[in-house]
C-alpha cells in the first residue's frame, strides 16, 4: 500500500519517470536483489531519460520538420544521389552546428533534398539544439503577417535565436523584393552565430543572377555561402524511380 502511495505522489509531483521505474521494480522479481541505493539510482536515471525524451519531443513539435519522420539512420546509401560521401559523413557528425556553419543542399526536384535537410534538423533536435523549419511560401506568409501586425522585429528575433534554421525550397528568382530584404536581415542576424540549412533547385552558382539585385545578392550570399558545406545530390527523381519500380514507401522508409 505504501509503495502505491509513493508512486501516486511521484506522479503528482510530475516525476513520471521515477514513478514508472518504481512500478516496474514492483512488478519485476529481479529488482528484489538490488539494494536501496541501486533502486533509487535506477529511478533517477529513468527520470532523466524520460525528461530528455519529452524535451526532444517538444523541440520536434516546435521545429515543424518538412518531413517529420526523416532521420540520418534512414538515409539509404543505395539510392542514386551522387552525393560526396566525405561531405555527407562530415555533416552527419553535426559539428557544423557548434561551429555555426551552414549547409546548402541543391539539386533537381525529387532527389531527396528536403529529406536530407529534415534528417539533419532532426539530428540537431536530438543533440539538444533549438530548430525552426520553414518552407519558403510559409516563411513569406509569416513575414507578411508580422509586417501587418507590426511584429516583424519580434519574429526576426525568434529566428535569430534558433540554433538551426531550415529554409526549404529557396527559389530566389520568385522572391519579392521585400522578402529578399527580410532574408538578408535574417541571415545577417545569424551570420557566425547560428547555423542555417537551405535547400534549392537552383545551383548555388545561379543564385547571384537570380537575385536581380547585385548589391543585395552580394550581401546575402556572403552571409550564407562562404561558410557552408555544400551537398549537391543529382540524378533522376527518386520518386520517379520508385514509381517505375512499383515501390511504395512504408511508414518509415529509408531515403
Amino acid at each position: 500500500m505504501i509503495t502505491e502511495n509513493i508512486i501516486q505522489q511521484l506522479r503528482e509531483l510530475h516525476l513520471i519517470g521515477m514513478a514508472d521505474s518504481l512500478q516496474r521494480q514492483c512488478n519485476t522479481p529481479e529488482h528484489e536483489t538490488l539494494c536501496f541505493e541501486e533502486r533509487i539510482h535506477l529511478m533517477i536515471q529513468n527520470e532523466r531519460v524520460d525528461r530528455a525524451n519529452e524535451s526532444f519531443k517538444k523541440r520536434l513539435r516546435i521545429a515543424t520538420l518538412p518531413i517529420p519522420n526523416a532521420s540520418l539512420e534512414e538515409l539509404d546509401p543505395a539510392l542514386p544521389r551522387q552525393l560526396d560521401p566525405l561531405t555527407l559523413a562530415t555533416v552527419c557528425e553535426m559539428g557544423w552546428v557548434k561551429k555555426h556553419l551552414n549547409i546548402l543542399i541543391t539539386g533537381p526536384c525529387g532527389i531527396g533534398k528536403s529529406y536530407i535537410a529534415s534528417a539533419l534538423a532532426n539530428a540537431a533536435c536530438r543533440a539538444d539544439y533549438n530548430v525552426r523549419c520553414f518552407k519558403m511560401p510559409q516563411l513569406a506568409t509569416q513575414l507578411a503577417r508580422a509586417h501587418a501586425l507590426q511584429r516583424r522585429s519580434t519574429f526576426l528575433k525568434a529566428l535569430a535565436h534558433a540554433d538551426v534554421l531550415l529554409l526549404d525550397d529557396l527559389t530566389i528568382a520568385n522572391l519579392t523584393d521585400q522578402l529578399k530584404r527580410d532574408l538578408l536581415e535574417i541571415l545577417d542576424d545569424r551570420y557566425d552565430r547560428r547555423s542555417t540549412i537551405v535547400t534549392s533547385q537552383l545551383k548555388v552558382g545561379s543564385w547571384h543572377a537570380a537575385f536581380n539585385d547585385p548589391t543585395l545578392a552580394d550581401a546575402t550570399l556572403d552571409r550564407l555561402v562562404h561558410n557552408a558545406y555544400k551537398l549537391e545530390p543529382d540524378g533522376d527523381s527518386i520518386r520517379k524511380l520508385k514509381g517505375l519500380t512499383g515501390h511504395h514507401k512504408p511508414a518509415k522508409t529509408r531515403q
